[in-house]
């Protein structure tokens, strides 16, 4: 009895050959589905422009920034050499610097003050989150922005005192966000498994409760970096923020309501650059949002 042998198929054969597909983590199909919404990345390339512009400050500005013109001061637009009068190009491009970095100081003094004590609040509930709860509820009933005045009463003004303020009375809104998302996220059976085998406090909230929080709390940073930036401009226009010699574009702002009858076409260019700045970081948070819902979706 002969045994017939059969030759492998070649495309069963490149099959074997082929790698294994990769393995898409939930973090990166999260990011993949945030990038595919055309407004989502049409923001974060926007953002992304802002960036490189407040980096390259000193090589893209064309003019020194604090150089003084007093006989040419209101020059038009495209005169003289100077695209947006003498010199807002320069300023605008300078201010972008402080304008960027003073959301990310405020959300930072936030996230500092809100996220550890939301963590706590809502993993060990009790006398503690309720201590944590009336105290945020006391900061969030006063109005932000007098409370940021008071703060800035006490401290002096300036940039950073100016956005400890901001991150302060920002705080109590971001303890809400993480506390509900912990509530939630504490009565897991993975929560009760880590606790069993002897995890910690701190590392089941920051290895366990935190990542499973981010989505939310990424949605209110985005949102609050907007915010912080509107509050950030309001202040400086009210000489609070940055002081002179140095540009923001709330300062800038300022100094075109001041000036509006001799240049009246100042007040655009920083308008328009906060504008836009606050819309491409909401359009973001909403990309977030759909892009967390998609996810729960699916899963």
């Amino acid at each position: 009895m002969t045994s017939v042998v059969t030759s492998p198929n070649k495309t069963s054969v490149m099959a074997a050959l082929e790698p294994p597909p990769k393995r898409t983590t939930p973090t990166r199909a999260f990011f993949a589905r945030v990038w595919r919404s055309k407004v989502s990345a049409a923001s974060l390339i926007f953002l992304g422009i802002l960036i490189i512009v407040a980096v390259g400050a000193p090589w893209i500005a064309p003019y020194d920034p604090n150089l003084q013109n007093l006989t040419n001061a209101f020059a038009a637009p495209f005169s003289d050499g100077h695209m947006l009068g003498r010199d807002i190009l320069s300023r605008l491009i300078w201010a972008t610097q402080i304008s960027l970095m003073a959301p990310v100081i405020a959300v930072s003094v936030a996230s500092v003050i809100g996220i550890p004590f939301g963590l706590l609040a809502g993993y060990l509930g009790g006398r503690f989150d309720w201590i944590a709860g009336r105290i945020a509820d006391a900061f969030i009933a006063l109005p932000s922005l007098i409370l940021a005045l008071a703060i800035i009463a006490i401290f002096g003004p300036g940039l950073v005192n100016a956005m400890l303020a901001v991150g302060i009375a920002m705080a109590p809104a971001l303890f809400r966000v993480v506390r509900g998302s912990t509530l939630a996220v504490r009565e897991e059976t993975y929560i009760d498994a880590s606790k069993i085998v002897g995890g910690s406090t701190w590392r089941i909230m920051f290895s366990h409760i935190l990542p499973n929080v981010r989505s939310p709390l990424l949605v209110m940073l985005s949102i609050m970096l907007s915010l912080c930036l509107l509050a950030e401009a309001g202040l400086s226009f009210l000489g609070l923020g940055v002081q002179p010699p140095t540009a923001s574009w709330g300062s800038m702002l300022r100094i075109a309501f001041d000036n509006r009858f001799q240049g009246p076409l100042m007040i655009i260019p920083p308008g328009i650059a906060i504008t836009m700045t606050i819309l491409a970081l909401n359009m973001l948070g909403d990309g977030i949002r759909d892009a967390i819902g998609a996810q729960k979706g699916r899963s």
